[in-house]
């Protein structure tokens, strides 16, 4: 099975939230796929996450430690239809790269984020439900 993860998901496994092993398990054994965006918006995360005082830089740079043995095929998405969500869903270009890309792909999409659940559906694409 192949899945388009996006960023909410990934961090959840990386540094330890509660729905860490339902993740890895829903996952072991299938196929991720994710915008190219991906590494920059974990960065941006953790660069939020410093202002918050949330994470230490070493505990940041572990993490991305664990983010890069994750195997994520790194996928193009069109900026165009990516535009063209954004605007009609009224959501972020991060979030439309997930859904462009899940919609492309045609493989359902795993977030944590409730917001981008309503807007991928609304958008056609289907959403893998994630409970702890």
């Amino acid at each position: 099975m192949n899945y388009v993860i996006d960023t909410s998901a990934v961090l959840a496994v990386v540094i330890k939230e509660p729905t860490r092993d339902r993740l890895i398990e829903v996952t072991s054994g299938a196929s991720l796929l994710a915008p190219a965006s991906m590494h920059w918006e974990i960065n941006n995360a953790f660069s939020a996450m410093f202002k918050q005082r949330r994470v230490t830089l070493e505990q940041a740079v572990a993490a991305v430690q664990t983010y890069e043995q994750i195997p994520i095929r790194l996928v193009d998405v069109s900026l165009r239809e990516a535009l063209r969500l954004a605007d009609s869903l009224k959501i972020y270009a991060y979030d439309a790269y997930a859904i462009g890309c899940a919609l492309q792909h045609r493989c359902p999409l795993i977030t944590l984020d409730r917001e981008l659940q309503v807007a991928a559906r609304e958008a056609g694409a289907k959403v893998l439900e994630i409970d702890s």
